[in-house]
């Protein structure tokens, strides 16, 4: 095993530790992630995984990073010319997209938005970056949405996008929890916030 270990070459290791490292924390949790475990399961040596990340912290950010990345990405493709599309279909589309990626995601959707990261004093720049980057696409797309008259009017795009987003994230984390299991429960609730968000301004254009 050591000469194995000793000769071992990888395409792209610092992938290959993130991806373990997400399946660890879906079978064990954060506690049962250790960079010992993680460089046992991927097949190199303990300390190959430090030459990547410095610390466990370090990949739990890189990890939690990868996942603002993927929600930008998908928030783009919503963000279009409005007189080419339906915005509040988009708007609909995008909620159940965005359940859907924490659904999928839920360990890393964890690590984006829970305190195991946040608390920490050595966050990386990067992941503070990132989730910045990500919270600002919302925004602009929450800006476009109230010009469409998809979203109301009555504050600013800021405060709007940050009231929208805390509904969409209550309701990942009564999933995630598993407070509601049953996806039919959530796809109504799901539908209901979009009504309750969109209700007025779907009258007034009406």
């Amino acid at each position: 095993m050591k000469n194995t270990k000793s000769t071992y070459h990888h395409g792209d290791l610092k992938q290959s530790l993130v991806l373990t490292a997400t399946k660890i924390l879906k079978e064990d949790g954060v506690d049962g992630l250790s960079m010992r475990k993680l460089a046992d399961q991927v097949g190199v040596s303990r300390t190959a995984p430090y030459h990547h990340f410095k610390d466990k912290t370090a990949l739990l950010c890189n990890i939690a990073e990868q996942g603002f990345l993927l929600q930008s990405k998908n928030l783009s493709t919503y963000i279009i010319n409005p007189k080419k599309s339906n915005c509040l279909t988009l708007f609909k589309e995008y909620v159940y997209s965005y359940i859907q990626f924490a659904e999928e995601h839920r360990e890393t959707y964890d690590l984006m938005f829970g305190r195991d990261i946040w608390k920490a004093e050595n966050i990386t720049d990067s992941l503070k970056s990132e989730s910045k980057n990500s919270f600002k696409l919302w925004v602009q797309w929450v800006e476009i949405l109230q010009k469409e008259e998809v979203l109301p009017k009555t504050d600013p795009p800021l405060r709007v996008a940050q009231t929208t987003w805390a509904t969409l994230h209550g309701m990942c984390r009564l999933l995630i929890d598993g407070i509601y299991l049953d996806n039919q429960d959530l796809a109504i609730m799901t539908q209901s916030a979009i009504n309750l968000l969109t209700h007025k301004n779907q009258t007034n254009v009406s």
